[in-house]
């Protein structure tokens, strides 16, 4: 990798000249299509195509050329992106406002990982077969048979993802997640045996309040049962372990964060441990060694064949030029349906910046909206807006060659689903296709030419299909590190932070001012007009 310009000595974005070449080609693009540039070159999905990992990625179904692409990477040669990414993989101090590295990449590094992280790793597996095996305990002498695991946002999102998608009938023990307080930890509870649940507190800070909330409901409900000597029925994943240890959990069962692991990234650290006890520690260790592998792919590869960048470079392109102020992800492969709220919090955390590495204000756009679901749903419910809606909302179309364990035609039906759906998006059907097809149906020419515009789709909408061969623990490590490293390339690209997140903390902190004003006799003043009215109506309700 090239050592990086001096940003000090390079101009704006949108001033450099890499961008404006790609201003006056996108100007280019007013009377194309993407269905002509597909029958004008035979090999176009094999041009715009990258395999890497276990998984393909076609993305030639963007509106690009060879030109777009070329001018794409001399703006992220320019931009220095390529000694950013070796900035962040060599654990270098890449979080410039908090002042520390972002270092989830040594988390999967095997024998090169630090020799703390190492440590960790092998307590976390040494834990889970324990608990598999039943040899894990409780006060009155029962194995544990339920695991409940408590946390929000990063400490939640990515192991219910990866338990959904690899062990999802785990029941040596069970695994349950619990994010949310109130109703939803109630109603599990009433279901589970205290002397035979183990509790795990994932909260980096320990004192996430959702999180404590939910743990001192725990503990409440676990004491009902069986006194005070319920220690051994918790554990805890944190950075502060003074304060797990106080909460009275013994530092044997704390599982140690680092503070250059940021949360949305932590699944790879002891957050993690959940998804391990469900599936296995060999089935985590092929979860680390696929994120590994793509972390080496991202490392090594070409500019033009690096695929998190050019993935990257591809968002740049239709956020930047083509105004899409959305991106779609939708998933044909049981298991997935989870992805895009994992991914909702990567993109929308990282790339939810309005401020450059320098606080000056951004010239152009950054982070668009994510959004996603099951595709084989969402055909049903959202795709009439992504193809006739007057908006282009760029999609990412994620299956698998191969899924379903019993040949029940389930498969095929997934891919031509996913496949269809695609180019369909890309391809289009002009008003004169329907208008005929219309006629063809024994319409008169009078109602096929009333009908046509209501049936014509207009096309030309970008989407990138990423297929793995199979929904493995190794091919989802690396799908999950390929939007990583997406993620971060994008926002070295933008020249904006990926790892804080204030907008988030500031709004946790007027939250926490919030809560005591509910149970206070005095009426509320110290908020803008709305909030004090929307707070004083509340205590008005209260029985």
């Amino acid at each position: 990798m090239s050592d990086a310009p001096d940003r000090k000595t390079r101009p704006a974005l949108t001033r450099s000249p890499s961008w404006r070449a790609l201003a006056a080609h996108r100007r280019t693009w007013n009377d194309r299509h993407l269905r002509d540039l597909f029958d004008a070159e035979p090999r176009r999905a094999e041009i715009f195509s990258l395999e890497t990992c276990g998984l393909l990625a076609d993305y030639s179904k963007n509106r690009i050329t060879g030109d777009t692409m070329t001018l794409l990477l001399t703006l992220a040669q320019e931009r220095g992106v390529p000694a950013r990414i070796a900035a962040l993989l060599e654990g270098k101090r890449v979080n410039a406002t908090e002042k520390r590295a972002a270092w989830h990449t040594a988390l999967r590094a095997g024998n090169r990982a630090p020799k703390d992280v190492q440590r960790n790793l092998s307590k976390m597996r040494a834990y889970a077969l324990a608990l598999r095996a039943g040899e894990i305990r409780g006060a009155t002498g029962m194995p544990v048979r339920d695991v409940v695991s408590i946390g929000i946002g990063g400490s939640a999102l990515g192991p219910v993802l990866v338990t959904a998608a690899i062990a999802p009938d785990a029941d040596q023990p069970r695994v349950h997640f619990i994010s949310t307080p109130g109703a939803p930890m109630t109603r599990l509870l009433k279901k589970l045996d205290p002397a035979t649940t183990l509790i795990i507190l994932q909260s980096k800070s320990f004192g996430t309040q959702e999180t404590m909330l939910n743990a001192a409901v725990a503990k409440r409900w676990a004491e009902a049962t069986l006194g005070e000597n319920t220690n051994v029925h918790f554990a805890a994943v944190t950075a502060n372990i003074a304060a797990a240890e106080k909460f009275g959990i013994d530092p044997e069962r704390i599982f140690p964060m680092w503070d250059w692991v940021g949360g949305r990234y932590s699944l790879w650290s002891a957050v993690g441990l959940p998804a391990m006890i469900a599936m296995g520690p060999q089935a985590f260790d092929e979860l680390l060694a696929g994120a590994a592998a793509m972390d080496a792919h991202f490392s090594s590869a070409a500019p033009a064949a690096n695929l998190p960048l050019i993935l990257a470079l591809l968002d740049l392109w239709n956020i930047n030029f083509f105004d899409a102020a959305a991106n779609a992800v939708m998933t044909y492969a049981a298991g997935l349906d989870l992805l895009p709220a994992w991914l909702q919090q990567l993109e929308m955390e990282s790339l939810g910046k309005n401020v450059t590495l320098r606080g000056k204000p951004l010239r152009h756009e950054s982070g668009a909206v994510l959004w996603g679901g099951a595709g084989i749903e969402a055909q049903h419910a959202c795709f009439q807006q992504l193809h006739q809606g007057t908006r282009a909302v760029p999609v990412d179309f994620i299956t698998c060659c191969c899924n379903t364990p019993s040949d029940d035609g389930t498969q095929a039906i997934l891919l031509a689903n996913c496949f269809a759906q695609s180019a369909m998006l890309m391809r289009g059907v002009s008003a004169a296709e329907t208008e005929q097809a219309l006629l063809a149906g024994g319409a008169s020419a009078r109602e096929a030419a009333r009908l046509a515009p209501h049936q014509a789709l207009p096309g030309n909408r970008p989407s990138n299909t990423l297929l793995l061969q199979s929904l493995t623990p190794h091919s989802l490590g690396a799908l999950l590190a390929l939007y990583e490293h997406r993620t971060c390339a994008l926002a070295a690209l933008w020249d904006i932070n990926a790892f804080d997140q204030y907008g988030v903390e500031h709004g946790k902190k007027l939250a926490g001012s919030l809560v005591p004003e509910f149970s206070s006799a005095a009426t509320a003043t110290a908020h803008d007009a709305s909030t004090n009215r929307l707070v004083n109506y509340v205590k008005t309700k209260k029985p």
